[in-house]
């Protein structure tokens, strides 16, 4: 397809529109160009979809710090695999994700929804899922660029960074998932870095799009754009959610003011149309099916990688497995109740849930004793 000639076709007006969510999960559809519109979804552990609740139920996957502790490229192949079919059945076309932040402190509150404090490793597994994922026709998303470690004053903190240590650590595993998988999508984060809020940085333009020669999209964090003249000539290249924020009608007056250059424009729309073709979105865009799983089957995957990424540290008196008949007691209400999520983006309505209880007592050896409080 002949993006540049697309983009020519359009009026400034739809240029505009464009950049713009339609809604909370969707963005806009011209028929003029024959493009449809775009499905974006949470999540890092599972496929949530435009509908949140139990009419719609989700994979619940283990949380993305069991997948990094696999250590295991092709574990995070099979899970872009399953993502992608979980998507196609919610007819989402970009999953937000992976998450590959880094565990910097012990009190970052989304941490289970992101890999591990090591840069490599968080690199290395986000490329493989990237792959799994977009080998299947579904978009990935990289989130959220860059420095975002922490919850506390998230919208506002500004992370003060010298430039070994925002490359070394913080851009590093992004810039290993671009380089061995390249992502269709990436996040910006809602932090500042060096003073902007990443939806106006320039790192957006200087490192991700002109350095690393990535050629994808930018999506903002929900409500991350925070102004219209200095988001519309950086980087970022869909604000999400829509249709009410800094750009529509604002941002078009801005263009027509010279205030933000329409070349911006055309290139913000230049990538959000090669993420639609990507997708499957134009008539003529190659059409990928997701390789397809049973309910069996994704239930066998979400188990054996939570036993994948278990690491028995000790082994007293060779007392695990338990094999013969025995009393065991358990204690403790998240053991009756299970906590099989996080929380946030990272949360779905799970199709099927086994509390820690529930599952001891049905595996346990026969005859054992099974003591709850």
């Amino acid at each position: 397809m002949d993006i540049k000639a697309k983009v020519a076709q359009l009026s400034l007006e739809d240029k505009v529109k464009l950049l713009t969510g339609e809604d909370f999960w969707t963005t806009y559809a011209l028929a003029d160009i024959g493009l449809r519109k775009m499905v974006v979804s949470d999540g890092p552990s599972g496929v949530r979809g435009e509908l949140w609740d139990e009419r719609s139920p989700s994979l619940s996957l283990p949380s993305a710090t069991a997948f990094a502790s696999t250590w295991d490229t092709e574990v995070m192949g099979v899970i872009g695999e399953v993502m992608a079919y979980e998507a196609r059945r919610k007819n989402v076309d970009v999953v937000l994700g992976p998450t590959i932040n880094l565990h910097r402190s012990p009190l970052g509150g989304r941490h289970f929804e992101a890999y591990s404090e090591d840069s490599v490793l968080s690199g290395k597994l986000a490329a493989a899922f990237v792959r799994g994922i977009q080998q299947q026709g579904v978009g990935a998303c990289l989130k959220h660029f860059v420095a975002n470690d922490a919850e506390t004053d998230r919208h506002t903190v500004n992370n003060i960074l010298d430039e070994e240590t925002l490359r070394e650590v913080y851009a590093l595993p992004f810039e290993i998932a671009v380089r061995d998988s390249n992502p269709w999508t990436i996040m910006s984060a809602y932090n500042r870095v060096n003073g902007p809020k990443m939806a106006a940085s320039p790192l957006l333009n200087s490192m991700l799009k002109s350095e690393w020669g990535w050629d994808g999209a930018v999506i903002s964090d929900w409500t991350g754009v925070q102004s219209t003249v200095d988001t519309g000539n950086e980087g970022n290249d869909l604000e999400m959610p829509g249709p009410f924020g800094f750009w529509g009608e604002k941002l078009l007056a801005a263009v027509k003011s010279g205030e933000v250059s329409e070349d911006a424009i055309n290139a913000k729309v230049e990538r959000l149309l090669r993420l639609a073709y990507r997708v499957g979105k134009f008539a003529d865009a190659e059409s990928k099916k997701a390789k397809e799983f049973n309910n069996v089957e994704l239930q066998q995957i979400a188990r054996s990688i939570g036993s994948d990424s278990i690491v028995l540290a000790k082994n007293q008196s060779a007392t695990l497995p338990i094999e013969a008949p025995t009393s065991i007691a358990v204690i403790g209400a998240h053991a009756r109740f299970g906590r099989g999520q996080g929380g946030g983006s990272a949360t779905v309505y799970p199709t099927e849930f086994v509390s820690p209880l529930e599952g001891l007592t049905e595996n346990a050896p026969a005859g054992s004793s099974i003591k709850y409080t």
